[in-house]
């Protein structure tokens, strides 16, 4: 667990301590803006350099991320690798 040991005891950080200490909402929407592209296929293209042959909506399988990058290139530079 991520726990801190203080000498008075052990405290663990909890999504209240967060809402309450950055006044953020914990049980509505993403804190997110919205996303607004409607070529998925383009910009899987230009990120990846392979476009999936189906998407979920605007999301892509884990499978086919899988299947396609089991292996990133040694010489991938740091922007490649994300």
């Amino acid at each position: 667990t991520h726990t801190f040991y203080l000498p008075c005891g052990e405290c663990t950080i909890t999504l209240e301590d967060i809402s309450l200490q950055l006044d953020l909402l914990v049980d509505g929407d993403v804190v997110t803006g919205p996303v607004v592209n409607a070529n998925w296929s383009a910009t899987c293209e230009q990120l990846l350099g392979k476009v999936p042959n189906k998407f979920r909506g605007n999301r892509i399988e884990m499978r086919w991320l899988e299947n396609n990058f089991q292996t990133i290139k040694a010489l991938a530079s740091i922007i490649e690798n994300e």
